[in-house]
């Protein structure tokens, strides 16, 4: 009885729900002193639009997306009050001066540890070593090879590996991850992370504040230091006391003795694994790397982790050699990389471009969102004019609808250029993949939506020549025959219907 009590307190006080409180007692306060101002309310209004005039000028003014900028601009002069508040809540894409300070230190200091050791024009065209050579330079994420790969085509083949993995850790165990749940695939992650830190394994955790906020307990994560488990809670939601919350760690790295790591679109949630059932089947992907390649998983982890909980400076005991002093086995070219809002180079997005822009014979994409930007439009459109058969995955059970729809006002034009869309009509599809030709991959944690591309701390790993690409290239088929074809009669809308449409991408960015 008092297990269920604890259970439904929890439930009810949690910080999801005493942040939504305090932002409406906040709100209530601001109501109250706007109905003492209502003899003013003719000079407050005229105060508003001239707010929203200099917000207009100031939004052209930045150096932002375009599509960016129009939802802003339209939200602002439609509704002066609301759009300047919001804009100035959510708007600003850059991050807050604490956040961009401490990280931009330690990734200016630690960039020396990322710098390309092997010569590859050898064994790659000219134009793929160009985007290999652009990463490495703006990343900056280097190439390896002597580094093997494993492709899984469900969060359900992955995880007793990773099971696995973690039990044969003996020095050191490294998780970044967007959501927490607890739930069976956490108990049994938790129940190894626990124990290997008792033994004097060093475990860190970090997880990202507002992504886990209705599913990672403040109990559990005391729980987990009290057993020694290191724990960051990334740029953790504090009410009244910071405006940005834009910026969110998506990234999903699992990194172990330096020289094994695991990432893709799998949280650590029951439904990534199909424990349960939200959207009808859960579809993703990840990858396991072993060999030299864990190198850039490793630094990415650490320079996080440093930014927040200083600790070391010199990250030369953690490379993939020291734990694994035997040659590691060979398959083709791995290449890690991260892409940060921080910066404004937005790699994530333009490796995507570089992909499409190569491709001669097809690319195969699978993305839960479609909300892209003219760049991304166009290349697709391009890539399929010029005759390459493009095809993209998308749930047909959506997580959210409104977002659902917005990704399908996309099918039309798309369409209409050549490329083939597809919805997973088993459930919904999570997965951030690209495959090109048989000879160049992506896996990662990289959605096709602006908050991914613009907004978000994230990872991916370019597959050249690997094993793991046939294995993808097999998955993308399998999907494709569980998948439905949509096709132009599929995509009518009546006038309201576009209207609704229009609205929604105007708005896309902010969404």
């Amino acid at each position: 009885m008092k297990s269920t009590l604890a259970k439904g307190f929890n439930k009810v006080f949690n910080r999801l729900t005493i942040t939504v409180f305090l932002i409406l007692v906040q709100m209530g306060w601001l109501g109250l002193m706007f109905l003492r101002l209502a003899n003013y309310a003719i000079w407050i209004y005229l105060l508003f639009i001239a707010s929203a005039a200099l917000m207009c000028l100031f939004i052209v003014w930045r150096d932002d997306n375009p599509a960016y900028k129009m939802g802003w601009i339209l939200l602002v002069c439609l509704l002066p009050v609301l759009g300047v508040t919001m804009y100035v809540f959510f708007g600003n894409k850059r991050p807050s001066k604490s956040l961009k300070r401490k990280i931009d230190v330690v990734d200016r200091r630690q960039n020396d540890n990322l710098v390309q050791e092997e010569d590859l024009g050898e064994i790659m065209g000219t134009r793929l070593l160009n985007t290999v050579n652009y990463i490495g330079k703006r990343g900056p994420y280097p190439a390896w090879t002597d580094t093997t790969s494993r492709y899984y085509a469900l969060g359900d083949d992955a995880y007793p590996d990773m099971l696995a993995d973690l039990e044969g850790a003996e020095h050191f165990i490294f998780m970044e991850y967007f959501i927490i749940s607890e739930g069976e695939m956490w108990s049994s992650i938790a129940e190894v992370l626990t124990r290997k830190a008792r033994a004097g394994v060093d475990v860190r955790l970090i997880y990202d504040d507002l992504g886990s906020i209705n599913t990672f307990s403040w109990r559990e994560a005391a729980r987990l230091r009290e057993e020694g488990v290191k724990i960051l809670a990334f740029n953790p939601l504090k009410p009244f006391a910071s405006l940005v919350y834009n910026n969110r760690d998506h990234r999903k790295i699992l990194v172990v003795d330096g020289y094994i790591a695991y990432s893709g679109g799998f949280n650590l949630a029951d439904e990534y694994i199909n424990r349960i059932s939200r959207f009808g089947h859960w579809k993703d992907t990840g990858i396991r790397i072993c060999g030299h390649a864990v190198w850039n998983f490793t630094v990415m982890f650490l320079k996080m982790w440093n930014s927040f909980r200083p600790t070391e400076e010199d990250y030369r005991p953690f490379r993939p050699h020291v734990h694994h002093p035997d040659e590691f086995g060979s398959d083709g070219i791995i290449q890690p990389y991260a892409d940060s809002p921080l910066d404004d180079e937005n790699i994530g997005e333009n490796v995507y471009l570089e992909i499409l822009s190569q491709a001669e014979d097809y690319v195969y994409i699978f993305t839960p969102y479609l909300i892209i930007d003219n760049e991304m439009k166009t290349s697709l459109e391009l890539a399929a004019k010029r005759g390459v058969d493009v095809r993209i995955v998308t749930p047909a059970i959506p997580d959210k609808k409104t977002i659902f729809r917005l990704t399908r006002s996309y099918y039309r034009p798309l369409m209409k250029a050549g490329v083939r869309i597809y919805e997973y009509t088993p459930g919904f599809i999570h997965a951030k993949s690209y495959l090109s030709d048989d000879r160049i991959g992506v896996v990662g944690t990289i959605n096709m939506d602006y908050r991914s591309l613009f907004l978000h701390f994230e990872c991916g790993t370019l597959l050249i020549g690997c094993q793991a690409l046939y294995d993808l290239k097999k998955d993308c088929n399998d999907v494709f025959a569980l998948s439905k074809e949509i096709r132009q009669k599929d995509c009518r809308r009546g006038f309201f219907g576009l209207l609704v449409d229009s609205l929604l991408r105007v708005l896309s960015p902010l969404l």
